[in-house]
């Protein structure tokens, strides 16, 4: 496969930033295959909390499952911030645009890549599998399946005061004007599912049963689904906790739900 660093100026994010990006190696005679106009389909693939560009091709193999797919990996940077728009930090950095109004012009526009629906996937791990659903649902005309590893659309309006990740929670709540102005945000993604029921992508989550961070939150959802007759299927992993060694399980089972045969 040919691995695209990409390192550009960002408006949305007010600042330089990079991208990596996963395209099919040269089969045949090179100036027959580089100029044939075939358009991919392609993968968006977000990392997670304290994460980069860099993470998914240092510790899975994603280029070489990418390979047999014969797909496009894009892997953007964003930061730790929930890949929605924080219009008070700094100058300003507008995550969630950066990948629909920026990165994803610049793919279709640049690269041999598919804008049709049937060939957009969206996946990622933990903060990045919140972001892939808020994607997802947000722009289900988009993306024809979503792939969330060791992370579920959360209630946070029930959120554990003594957790961790809090300080963001809080911050991301007032980032919205308080909880008034979160529930009605494009992060309230147990909202946009019942709104768009009818009009979502596939949705596949994945949880390892020893996550401390995520595994309750999983089970939560699961009931959620079931309630609200939600079509998604869940896969979950004995032993495994919130690691690369499960999500990089979890990228091998997306790639064959999303380009192979189940």
């Amino acid at each position: 496969m040919a691995l695209l660093h990409l390192n550009y100026m960002s408006m949305t994010l007010r600042g330089n930033t990079d991208v990596n990006i996963i395209l099919p190696d040269c089969e045949g005679e090179p100036k027959t295959f580089y100029e044939n106009g075939v358009k991919y389909p392609v993968l968006w693939l977000l990392h997670g909390t304290f994460g980069d560009y860099t993470d998914w091709v240092r510790m899975t193999s994603i280029e070489r499952y990418a390979k047999d797919k014969k797909i496009v990996v894009v892997m953007p940077s964003s930061l730790n911030s929930m890949y929605v728009n924080w219009n008070t930090f700094a100058m300003g950095y507008n995550a969630y645009d950066n990948l629909m109004d920026e990165l994803m012009p610049m793919v279709y526009g640049w690269l041999p890549v598919s804008r049709k629906k049937e060939d957009n996937y969206i996946a990622g791990l933990s903060m990045g599998g919140r972001g892939a659903c808020i994607y997802a649902f947000n722009h289900p005309e988009l993306f024809n399946a979503v792939y969330s590893m060791s992370a579920v659309p959360e209630d946070l309006t029930k959120i554990d005061t003594t957790s961790p990740f809090y300080p963001r929670v809080k911050n991301l709540i007032e980032n919205f004007g308080g909880m008034e102005g979160y529930l009605a945000s494009e992060l309230n993604l147990r909202r946009l599912m019942i709104e768009n029921k009818d009009k979502l992508p596939k949705m596949y989550f994945s949880c390892g049963i020893k996550d401390p961070i995520a595994y309750q939150n999983y089970l939560d959802f699961q009931k959620f689904v079931k309630e609200n007759g939600f079509e998604a299927c869940f896969k979950t992993e004995e032993g495994y906790s919130h690691e690369w060694s499960f999500w990089d399980i979890c990228i091998q089972d997306a790639l064959e739900k999303f380009f192979g045969v189940e």
